[in-house]
């Protein structure tokens, strides 16, 4: 005994036709990152941090758009002679 195909599958598209393709989501969602790789600085933790990895005053500066007093204030570095 046979059964149509049709009452195995009530949702299937009639037979010789195919079935649209789903419509594109509307308003796609950005992906979000999970923030558990990453930590924020502060911006005297930033100067430490390039500091201690070798950077001279003028060239820490430079990269955070300082002026090198200020740097050498977050390092607690005297330019008093």
């Amino acid at each position: 005994m046979s059964s149509p195909i049709s009452s195995q599958f009530p949702n299937a598209p009639p037979a010789g036709k195919t079935a649209e393709a789903p419509a594109p989501a509307l308003n796609p969602q950005p992906v979000v990152r999970a923030r558990s790789d990453t930590v924020d600085l502060t911006l005297s933790e930033r100067v430490y941090q390039l500091h201690t990895q070798g950077q001279r005053v003028s060239q820490i500066a430079s990269s955070l758009n300082l002026s090198e007093a200020a740097v050498n204030s977050y390092l607690n570095i005297s330019t008093n002679r």
